[in-house]
This record gives structure tokens, sequence and C-alpha cells, in this order.
């Protein structure tokens, strides 16, 4: 490794500003430094990405399919240093990394697939109509979707490779014909060189531009600043804090053209427990909620963070109990950094000490698991205990009847998840919580778990704010590549300029939507 910033296929500076990763298990700076980025170097970055953009928005599904195919073998060519490398800066467990290392390659060649079948754009057809009588001439209108242009990606803290470098931020955009820029995580710096080396060199054998993909390291939050805040970046993909992402989208909303933040942010993962599915099964949920919770040292965007109970009967007190025997003799956690950690010891010590809060439950120090409870009525009086708790801890929120637990549903703010454990009569009476959960939350489970987040064609990670910047959107999954391109209508434009979507002859083979009607063939 280097240490040292990708702008494009150079590397940026040797010296200046300089920054080491931290060993979380261990609790050492790990070897090598690495350089901060420098505003002349984000200049330099953007500047080569605006210049590859309108080669590469006309490159076709199929090359841009191949180049991301040549990113997934190249990780997997990597993979024993990237994951032995990840493991030092974050101290996640190597099977989860050999998993996490698959679904990044998994999802780079599903957005290739994606790029290489074209139906993604929605290309529609309106053709001419001559003037009738009473009637003016119809244009012939043609319209898909086209890329942005360069994005701004983030990496985050939890997801070493699958959210960051080339995780699906950086896939979704590229797959749409964007020229990415990523601001490394200064938590995991060493993984996110070796990512970017994998990706910089399938362009280099792709014969992708210069300048189609850049890394940029800062230890801080100067150089993210000034990009999102450069003129030439059109969209950013971020996954972090609330209070990150909000600073992220008032940047952009204060340039001159202001342009959208696709931000994942805080969720609390809302879960009830309906009272039939609890005297059914109780045991067995207790057991699931604390592998949910726990995984991953709780360090999951979709971790179960509020736990809707009812308040009273031996089905209750039974679920509680084995809970918190379960809670109790959870080993100690390391989280990802030093940060995360204060912020999470503080946050429960903050918790124990409120009135009104519960603590049922503490393992080992000196990173805990913790369990609370609470009432409803003491969780609509204190709104700042539905805010989430980064980390492995539980607020256990008792509720009176079902009225009582609709009104806490209709307080809570956007949430990536909600999650219903409920029979089928549960789910009948209970009918107004599920339509209500359904406008709270961007994925609804019913009888399983949040975390744990299928890439596929069909799922939504995102939700109404805070949960994400736009409730529209979604982080994960193949409807990602959406947020990075936008709709472009040809009016009576010849052939030629017409992109190869919207031509007569459909040379893609693509679905187009002509006259109204789904059809492959050509005109």
């Amino acid at each position: 490794m280097t240490g040292r910033s990708r702008i494009g296929q150079t590397l940026g500076a040797e010296s200046g500003t300089r920054f080491r990763a931290w060993d979380p298990a261990r609790g050492v700076a790990i070897e090598p430094a690495f350089v901060s980025a420098t505003d002349s170097e984000v200049e330099r970055a953007a500047a080569l990405a605006e210049a590859a953009a309108a080669e590469y928005r006309a490159a076709s599904g199929a090359a841009r399919g191949a180049f991301l195919r040549a990113c997934a073998e190249r990780l997997e060519a990597r993979g024993d240093a990237l994951v032995a490398r990840a493991g030092q800066e974050t101290a996640l467990p190597e099977p989860r990394l050999r998993g996490e290392l698959r679904r990044t390659a998994n999802q780079l060649r599903l957005f290739a697939a994606l790029a290489e079948e074209g139906s993604w754009v929605d290309a529609r057809i309106d053709r001419s109509h001559p003037a009738q009588e009473n009637q003016p001439r119809r244009p012939d209108l043609r319209s898909c979707l086209r890329p942005l242009g360069p994005v701004a990606v983030f990496g985050a803290s939890n997801f070493p490779l699958a959210f960051s470098v080339a995780g699906g931020d950086t896939a979704s955009a590229l797959a749409a014909g964007n020229p990415v820029i990523v601001k490394a995580h200064p938590a995991h710096p060493g993984t996110s060189e070796l990512a970017a080396e994998a990706i910089l060199e399938a362009a280099r054998a792709s014969g992708a531009p210069d300048g189609v993909f850049s890394l940029l390291f800062d230890s801080g939050v100067e150089i993210g600043a000034a990009l999102v805040r450069h003129p030439a970046i059109r969209a950013v993909g971020f996954t972090g804090s609330l209070a990150a992402g909000r600073r992220l989208m008032d940047l952009a909303a204060a340039r001159a053209e202001p342009i959208p933040v696709f931000a994942e942010m805080g969720s609390v993962n809302p879960v009830f427990v309906l009272p039939e599915a609890l005297a059914e099964r109780g045991a067995a949920l207790a057991a699931g909620l604390h592998a949910s919770a726990t995984l991953g040292a709780g360090q999951f965007c979709t971790k179960p963070g509020l736990v809707f109970l009812p308040g009273a009967g031996t089905a209750a007190t039974s679920f509680t109990r084995e809970l918190a025997q379960r809670i109790q003799t959870t080993p100690p956690a390391t989280l990802l950094t030093r940060g995360i950690a204060e912020a999470y010891c503080r946050g429960v010590d903050e918790r124990a000490g409120h009135a009104g809060v519960e603590l049922l439950a503490k393992s080992a120090a000196p990173i805990s698991t913790a369990l609370f409870q609470v009432s409803s009525a003491t969780l609509a009086a204190n709104p700042k205990l539905e805010e989430e708790l980064f980390g492995p801890a539980l607020l256990l929120v008792r509720y009176g009847d079902e009225r009582e637990a609709l009104e806490a549903a209709r307080r809570l703010p956007g949430q990536l998840t909600a999650t219903l454990h409920a029979t089928e009569t549960d789910l009948r009476r209970n009918a107004g919580l599920v339509a209500l959960l359904e406008t709270k939350a961007g994925r609804l489970i019913v009888n399983g778990y949040p975390t744990g987040v299928e890439v596929s064609h069909a799922i939504v990670h995102g939700g109404p704010y805070p949960a994400t910047s736009d409730s529209r959107a979604t982080s994960v999954g193949t409807r990602a590549i959406f947020r990075f391109a936008r709709p472009v209508c040809y009016q009576d434009a010849p052939e030629f300029l017409l992109p190869q979507e919207l031509r007569d002859a459909n040379p893609l083979g693509i679905w187009r939507l002509v006259d109204g009607e789904w059809t492959r063939a050509g005109l």
C-alpha cells in the first residue's frame, strides 16, 4: 500500500497531512500512514471525472457490464489481502468479511447484468401523428433515463466492502454511466486502497476512460465537503449517521446549483410483538431478537432498536426474562472505531440515568450489551429515546392495548424497516397498525428479523426521513440505479441523434413502451 489518493490512474501527493488506521481489537495504530488529499487534488479528480463523463455516458451497457464484471474479478483476486486488512481495521470476524466480499462481488455482477440487458432505462416512444381536423400534429416524442454525471460516494464505517469503495453506491452509479469519486472512510483506508486498485485495474483492462474512478483520503471532513461543493459533482451517495448525512444535504442544497444527496442515515427499526404471537412463541422470539440485535455487535443500520411488547401477562414476563438472561451473558463487544465505542458507552450511561428508564440487563464491560425498558407513555414524553443508539442495545417499550401500540407507531419517525411478529389473527385485528407502518418504513417484515438485507431486484433499503434523505430511493438492489439517472425527452430528433435505446430498430432488444404498449419489437 502506498497511502496515497488515486486521481484517476495517477497517484496523489506523497507528502502532506498524514493519518493512520486504528486496530480496535488491539488498540494500536496500523501502518502505513495515509496522506490526506488536498483541495487541488479534489479539483483534479473532479475535472478528470467531468472529462471522462462524456465518453463514459456514451459507453454501451455491454461495455459498462464488462467493466463491472472485471471489478468483481479483481476484488476476488485480492480477497485474502482485503479480508486480512479489513479485519485489522474493523475487528470484524473473517467469516463476516468473507461473506461481505462475496456480496460486494455479486452486487457488481448484478448491476453488470442490469446494464447489459438495458431495459432499466425505461425507454418510451410516442410516435408522431399527422395533423387532423381540429387537432394539431403530435410530435415524435422519445424518452429514456440518462446518466447524471460525476457522483461522489462516501465510504461507510460498518461495511468496509459492501458499502464502501466498491459497494452498492459505486456499482449502481457506474452501471448508470457515471464516473465516481470515492471519499474513503478514515477507519479503513488500507481496505479502501486495495479495493480502489482493483477498480482501477479493471478500468485499464476494460478500456474505461481515465477519471471514471478516483479515490480521495482524508481523516476529517474537509475533503468530503469540498467534493460535495464542487460544481462538477452531480449527485452524492452516503451511508452513515444522521448528523453527517444532514451536513452533506445542507451543503448540497446551499450550492448555486443544488444536487441530490442520497443519504442512508439513522433508524431504530421498530419491532412490534403482538399478543397471540408472544403467547405462542415467546422464547423463540427472545432468542431471535437477541441474535438480531447483537449481530455484528449491533452495528448494522437495520439492527432492531425498539421492541414494542404487551405490557402485562405471563407471556410478556417470560419473554422479558429470557431476553434479559441472553443479554446478561453476551460476550463484551468490540466496536468499529474509538469514536463509535465512546458514543455508544456515553449513550448507554445517559439512557440508564434517564427518568422512567429501567435497566433490565447488562453484559460484561468494557463494551456492554444492554437491555432497557420503558412504558409507551415515557417514550411519548421523551422522543430522544427514539433516536438510534449505534451498538448492541435494545429498548423494550411496554404498551397496554392495541390502541396504545397504534399511537406509539404513529409517533415514530421514518425507518428503514418495521417488523411485526404476529399470527394471522393478530394481523387482522391490527390492520390499522400494519397500514400505518407501511407509511413509516421502506421494508415491512412479518415474522422475521430486520438484520440481513438481500441484494435483489425487489429489495428496498430506504425509508422516510430521517432513515434516508429521499424515501423514493433505495441504496441496495437494482432500483438503486435510478438515483443516478434522469429522464431526457427527444422531440422530433433525427435517428442518428438518438441513444441506441430509442432508435427505430431497437438494436439492443430492450423492452420499450411504444404508443402505450410494452414491446421488444422494432418500429
